[in-house]
Order: structure tokens, then C-alpha cells, then sequence
């Protein structure tokens, strides 16, 4: 049975390889906000997501018990994949999503579709701002000491938790990518699963609001169909898929992400 000390040691190592990987992809740089695509209140999310369960809930100490549970999974592949998960942004989430897609999604290689995204988390900013403002739920790490993945912070404590940016982000682009590769749909949209479950392990959110950031995400993708540019971009970008040169990725890599992701 392997020691706690060499479960840290492997996780550590883990972690590195991932957040490298993403790494490689492309630094950001300084650019002007891109516009996005839909108009401000074009979609309310919180017209759409049932409130967060109250606590004393059954719902809510569903909820803690998925926390606490949680917790356990420190110094496993699982929690060096949730950490190397923390980064968002266009790079690092084409990284994340480079091995079930089969390909490299290098931002550098494929400008129509990083645009693309840079216009969608513009909305998906929007969309989940509003909707936490309604529901102001707090983080769970808030009143304990429990161990997350990243460092608390002040900044972290005064944001809101319902529904996980995160998790919206993810599972939009996810669509988004699941569409250009209809392929690759089952495994891109379970790496945007995974995505959003790392906020979960990581401490800094409850199950319930990555499920609504799943829910929000198609609800914004399904209002993006609607939207006569967004629908020209997808097409340009679905032309670019074709053209560009298509490079795996690092199969050693995508496989011990395979595997921290197997874990339940």
C-alpha cells in the first residue's frame, strides 16, 4: 500500500507535468477585450437555475458530505489534476482539452477559434456574474480550515459560489468544441465534466454549483446558436479545423490525465 508521503510525492510530480503541459500552449497577452457576442440581458441565468439548496437542506448536506468527502483526495492524481485545472482563460482550457480531442488546440495555430472563445467568455463572464449576484451563496471553504488546492485569499472569500464560473466556462467551451469535433464529443464533453468537478475537489466550490455552471453553460450555448455572428464564426472556425495541421498531443501526458480523471 503506498505511503501518504509517496501519494504527495507523485501528486506534486503529477501536477507539474500537468500545469507544464497546459503551459506550452501559449502565454497571454496583453490585447483589447474582445466585444461579446450577445447584448447585456440577452440571457438571465438566474431566470433559468433553481436557487442553491438552503441550509438545513437535505440538498445542502448532500452537499457537505461531498466537501467533506472530498477532502480525502489530497495528494492524489485526482487533486494534482484539480490544481493544474485552477488556471482558466482560452490557453490553458485548450490545453485542458488537447487530449480528448485528440490534437494540439494551440491558440497560435487556430486564431479563428481562440477569437472565438475570447468573445464567448466575454459572455460567459456576464452570464455568471449576474447570476451570482442574485444568489450570493458563499463558498463552503468559508468558517473551516480545510485543505484546498490553492492558497485562500480575500479575494476568494468575498467571491460567490452559485453558479461555478468555472464549471460555465468549461462546459461551454466544451459544447463549443464539441461541435467543431462531433467525433470527439463524448470525451471533450467528459474532460468539461471533469473541468468543472476540479472546482469540487479543489474546496472552493460546492456540487451543486458546478452542476448549475453546467446548466448555465447550455443555456448560453443554446443562446449563442441563436446569434447570427457566433453562428459565422463557428462555420469559420469548423473550416479552420479542416485546414490546420493537425499535431497529437503527448501521449504520455494524455494518459496519466486519463487516468486522475477516472477517479470518481
Amino acid at each position: 500500500m503506498r505511503t501518504r508521503r509517496a501519494l504527495l510525492a507523485g501528486a506534486r510530480l503529477l501536477s507539474a507535468a500537468l500545469v507544464l503541459s497546459a503551459a506550452s500552449l501559449g502565454r497571454a497577452t496583453a490585447e483589447p477585450a474582445p466585444r461579446p457576442y450577445l447584448a447585456d440581458g440577452a440571457l438571465d441565468a438566474a431566470a433559468i437555475l433553481p436557487p442553491p439548496p438552503k441550509p438545513g437542506s437535505a440538498a445542502h448536506a448532500a452537499d457537505a458530505a461531498t466537501y467533506a468527502a472530498t477532502r480525502a483526495l489530497a495528494g492524489t492524481p485526482r487533486w494534482a489534476l484539480a490544481t493544474a485545472d485552477i488556471p482558466s482563460g482560452i490557453a490553458a482550457l485548450l490545453g485542458h482539452f488537447s487530449c480528448p480531442a485528440g490534437r494540439r488546440l494551440d491558440p497560435a495555430r487556430l486564431p479563428v477559434l481562440a477569437g472565438l472563445l475570447a468573445r464567448v467568455r466575454r459572455d460567459v463572464v456576464t452570464v455568471v456574474r449576474d447570476a451570482k449576484a442574485h444568489f450570493a451563496r458563499p463558498r463552503p471553504h468559508l468558517g473551516n480550515d480545510a485543505l484546498l488546492c490553492g492558497p485562500r485569499s480575500r479575494a476568494l472569500d468575498e467571491s460567490l459560489a452559485y453558479p461555478s464560473g468555472h464549471a460555465t466556462e468549461g462546459w461551454t467551451f466544451g459544447l463549443v468544441l464539441a461541435a467543431l469535433m462531433p467525433d470527439r464529443a463524448a470525451p471533450v464533453l467528459a474532460r468539461a465534466r471533469v473541468y468543472g468537478e476540479s472546482r469540487i475537489v479543489c474546496g472552493v466550490h460546492w456540487a451543486s454549483d458546478v452542476e448549475a455552471g453546467r446548466l448555465a453553460g447550455s443555456a448560453l450555448f443554446a443562446t449563442l446558436i441563436g446569434d447570427a455572428a457566433f453562428r459565422v464564426d463557428l462555420e469559420r472556425a469548423r473550416g479552420e479545423f479542416v485546414d490546420a495541421a493537425t499535431v497529437p498531443p503527448d501521449p504520455a501526458y494524455c494518459a496519466r490525465e486519463a487516468a486522475a480523471s477516472s477517479s470518481p
